[in-house]
């Protein structure tokens, strides 16, 4: 991919998950369970690592993670979802890089490490070990939140991969 298309690939990823955060916010899931979402901008850095490559898919989630949490929600938040981002990033680029998972084993793995990063905060934050009971909740919801963004994103990268390279 040539140097032009890559800066205009990353930047249409950049507002994509951006307007993907504030379709979030705007449309929350209510089922019950706070903290809870789709995240399907989340689909956006998924498709980036395998599409544009490791560092730029970084970039788009802190940059995405940052512009959502300043516009859309607060500063905890922002806490709770950089460091969710942040160690999910990690983990989905561990397991990608392995080539033992698709596209929606990466996703399910990057769901539900993002949501063990907020438990992780929320505890430190609310000083208490507590939390952790909420955990399984989450990861269940992580899961289920995952395939569905994993399998979105292995459509959307096969039939990218054939435009973009």
């Amino acid at each position: 991919m040539s140097k032009s298309k890559k800066v205009a690939t990353f930047a249409l990823c950049v507002a994509l998950a951006f307007t993907l955060s504030f379709l979030e916010s705007l449309v929350p899931v209510n089922i019950g369970i706070p903290g809870v979402k789709l995240g399907l901008a989340n689909s956006v850095v998924l498709m980036a690592m395998y599409l544009l490559g490791k560092k730029e898919a970084f970039a788009i989630s802190m940059i995405r993670i940052l512009l959502a949490g300043l516009l859309f929600s607060g500063a905890f938040s922002l806490i709770y979802s950089l460091a969710g981002g942040i160690l999910s990033y990690f983990v989905m680029l561990a397991a990608m890089q392995s080539k033992k998972l698709s596209a929606l084993g990466v996703s399910v793995l990057g769901a539900s490490v993002h949501n063990v990063g907020q438990i992780v905060v929320a505890g430190v934050v609310m000083q208490t070990s507590r939390i952790v009971y909420y955990l399984p909740v989450l990861l269940i919801s992580g899961a289920v939140t995952g395939v569905i963004v994993g399998i979105l994103s292995g459509i959307v990268i096969a039939r990218l991969n054939n435009i973009i390279k």
